[in-house]
């Protein structure tokens, strides 16, 4: 082995992205696989590659390499006692990487099947493996390596494709046409002419010419097959933490589930960088994890969550009901749960619209972070995502303006989110304070123009980005008129939502039952929520009691 190859097997771990797992476990593992001897040079997994096996070092060296055109780098080498992989191979994923043995040595091959059930089984082992592989896959975000998306940032559809991998959590490196003087080069090298961009380069160096979210997905493997043929118990509509709640309870007790989302598994609770106050994670938990973690869960139970899926229509038909979704897939279902959140409000600003995706946000992730670090940057919202996001940023943007329209940060914050912002050193709370203008510099965010709206007095605060958390529309257009709403579109249920006939009899709906029977409301879009994570999730569960006890009273 070179002395590269050393330094990379010793690299510290602070974070526990690469774990050696102990004589005992290995011995536990042993009978769930087949030991097999390797030699020098041999590929136990090529980049771009679905494996259908898990891989544990036994004995000998494992290099985990990169390639990118003719040249192939290792990017670590892992010893006895490591297992290989990331994240994407619990989810059926390509991999980013290769994996290539360095020396003679011996592997355990497990099939991945066997290892989805040894995370969901195992309390110790698999947590241990499960937070290795969110950590990995946070290190591959941040090291460039993944999707490589070649295009103009201010090109619409190249900022709809970097706002859809941020949300879905994978890795990728945006070569700039405006900025990066390799980029054209690149188009040269793959066959593309401009007009053919944004381009997105695959881990196996395939090519995909302005792909739809739909086409990336399936590349990717976010997209699976396409369902199959048959009723099903109940479909879940939107994969917030409500959604995947009711979709990992109803799977776990029994119910044939489907589940979509239009964009991410998460919904807006994705896009947070930290949860502290969700009950059983006293340090806190990210967005990303607590998704990534229950789209798992929900796999262990035979359910995928299918990203993207946007649904259109709803229909009764015959006492069940057709979800009509916009790649002209149709579901039917018995029951249907309504996760579909809410859309994030703008600012009514002039240009707002062009300068979304590259210095104006409405997530605060470990991207939005990595594009505005250590510039000066302000975050628009009085309520907990607003805080929590100009905590984050504080971690690493010098100074953080928080601009907050009311007088009191406690009226939409947590009181443990308000001592958070007011001790910070790098946060300047602004109240009563609304933006105007956003001020550029060529094409760059360079300042935003602010006015106090009791003075009316105008200020400009230096800032290099905007994140903007000032509520959300609900996202029910697509109900068709058949389920009903309060006057500011959110979905009435229960009491709220008024009698109707079943079988000729009248009947109340059942909590969060909607104005249909059998369809039921859960998380922001439904009238009257808390809009909290663990409330969402609570109503997930409890949705799916509901459903069988309206299958129940139809039997």
């Amino acid at each position: 082995m070179t002395v590269a190859a050393q330094d990379l097997l010793e690299t510290p771990d602070p974070h526990g992205a690469f774990p050696r797992l102990t004589r005992e476990q290995l011995d536990a593992l042993c009978p769930t696989g087949e030991r097999r001897p390797v030699r020098p040079g041999e590929v136990l997994y090529a980049q771009g590659e679905c494996s259908p096996d898990w891989y544990v070092v036994l004995s000998g060296k494992v290099a985990i390499q990169h390639r990118e055109g003719d040249e192939t780098r290792t990017v670590r080498v892992h010893g006895p006692g490591r297992f290989l992989g990331e994240l994407g191979l619990l989810e059926g994923q390509p991999s980013f990487f290769s994996a290539v043995a360095a020396e003679s040595g011996e592997v355990l091959v497990v099939p991945v099947g066997e290892l989805k059930r040894l995370v969901a089984g195992d309390p110790v082992l698999g947590d241990l493996i499960l937070r290795a592989y969110l950590v990995r896959r946070a290190l591959i975000i941040g090291s460039g390596d993944g999707l490589r998306i070649v295009g103009s940032c201010y090109s619409p559809d190249t900022r709809r494709l970097l706002e859809f991998v941020a949300r879905n959590r994978l890795p990728y490196r945006l070569d700039d046409l405006d900025q990066d003087r390799g980029a054209e080069a690149l188009l040269r090298r793959l066959g593309v002419t401009v007009d053919q961009t944004p381009v997105v380069v695959l881990p196996g160096a395939g090519v995909l010419r302005n792909p739809s979210n739909a086409e990336l997905a399936r590349a990717v493997g976010l997209r699976h097959q396409e369902p199959r043929a048959g009723v099903r118990d109940m479909l879940v509509v939107g994969a917030g933490p409500g959604g995947l709640a009711a979709v990992v309870y109803a799977a776990s007790e029994g119910l044939a589930t489907a589940a979509f989302d239009a964009v991410a598994a998460g919904g807006q609770a994705g896009t947070t960088s930290r949860i502290e106050n969700y009950l059983g994670f006293p340090s806190g938990i990210s967005g990303a994890e607590l998704a990534e973690r229950s789209v798992i869960q929900a796999a262990k139970f035979g359910v995928l969550v299918d990203v993207p899926g946007e649904a259109r229509t709803l229909a009764p038909r015959g006492g069940l009901y057709a979800i009509g979704f916009d790649d002209g897939i149709e579901v039917v279902t018995r029951t249907v749960i309504i996760a579909t959140g809410a859309r994030y409000r703008r600012l009514a600003v002039p240009r707002l619209e062009y300068l979304e995706g590259t210095c104006v946000y409405y997530a605060a992730t470990p991207e939005e972070a990595r594009q505005c670090r250590a510039d000066p940057v302000a975050v628009v919202g009085g309520g907990n995502s607003a805080g929590q996001a100009a905590v984050f940023l504080a971690g690493s943007s010098p100074v953080v303006h928080l601009l907050v329209r009311g007088g009191d940060l406690g009226e939409n914050m947590s009181r443990y989110l308000v001592d958070q912002v007011r001790r910070h050193p790098r946060i300047r709370v602004h109240l009563h304070t609304e933006v105007r203008e956003i001020a550029e510099d060529g094409k760059a965010m360079s300042a935003v123009e602010v006015e106090d709206n009791r003075t009316h007095e105008r200020n400009r605060l230096v800032a290099r980005a905007l994140f903007v958390f000032i509520g959300a529309a609900p996202h029910t257009r697509w109900l068709s008129g058949h389920i009903a709403l309060d006057a500011d579109g959110f979905v009435l249920t229960g009491a709220d939502a008024g009698a109707f006939q079943v079988a000729g009899i009248s009947r109340a709906p059942l909590p969060l039952e909607t104005s249909s029977p059998g369809v039921f409301a859960v998380g922001d879009v439904r009238h009257g929520s808390v809009k909290r994570v663990a409330s969402a999730v609570g109503e997930g569960a409890m949705a799916v009691r509901l459903v069988h006890e309206h299958l129940a009273q139809e039997r």
